[in-house]
């Protein structure tokens, strides 16, 4: 990881991804990982009623509503490890969009190919994705082309094997390891050939008129007591 956070934001602008080694640690990391499994456990049953009956995809499932079931979610979301990036990448406009607490089983190829999460036309879409479990090489591990996020790089395509796509870089790691790429870069999980991976991804954008509702955290309203916390959730406009 490379150190100062001038030095960080430079590979930011250049590569469009940082690398946060050790981001959740010791007692914090311990708490995450039963909280985890815990409700991972609890929804299991609904998911796989809700597989069985073609409502949903059999190839990973969240957690519902995860910053409602424990405080460790909410804490994630403005962490140190990565909150004082999150705001200089986006000259201090920062909101939340959504979490997502995956479980991804073993699976022969990728739950998803090669992609961007949205057009460089729409505000600034970075996610922080935290691996809950090791991720050894092989076993779902997250993967971007460095430098695809800006205007001119390209033209990209997603080739048929998540290894062909050229110049891509992989980030296997230890639990606790966390990865902040922006979003218009493109990006995938690798093949998981035979290991659960847990994973949580938080989704922020640059602060827009168009993603001002905060309806959705409403429900976590009395969790947010500083205004900061409370513009991050998008509680006041």
């Amino acid at each position: 990881m490379i150190g100062s956070i001038d030095e960080q934001v430079r590979q930011w602008e250049e590569e469009g991804y940082l690398l946060l080694e050790n981001a959740v640690q010791g007692a914090q990391l311990a708490r995450l990982q039963r909280t985890f499994d815990h409700w991972a456990a609890a929804c299991k049953d609904d998911w796989l009623a809700a597989v069985a009956r073609g409502e949903r995809i059999a190839t990973f499932y969240d957690i519902p509503d995860p910053l409602e079931k424990d405080d460790i979610f909410i804490d994630l979301v403005d962490h140190p490890s990565w909150y004082e990036l999150l705001l200089r990448a986006t000259c201090g406009a920062l909101v939340f969009i959504a979490p997502q607490v995956r479980t991804v089983p073993p699976w022969p190829l990728s739950y998803t190919g090669w992609h961007p999460d949205v057009s460089p036309t729409a505000p600034l879409h970075i996610k922080v994705q935290i691996y809950v479990e090791d991720v050894a090489p092989g076993t779902g591990e997250f993967a971007f082309v460095p430098g695809s996020h800006k205007p001119a790089s390209g033209p990209y395509a997603s080739p048929h094997r998540n290894e062909s796509m050229p110049g891509h870089k992989t980030f296997p790691g230890p639990a606790g390891t966390a990865i902040m790429f922006n979003s218009y870069g493109w990006h995938t999980a690798m093949d998981n050939a035979g290991h659960v991976r847990k994973s949580i991804i938080l989704i922020y954008e640059q602060r827009d008129p168009g993603n001002m509702r905060g309806d959705n955290f409403s429900a976590i309203a009395d969790k947010c007591t500083t205004p900061e916390r409370r513009a991050l959730f998008r509680l006041e406009v």
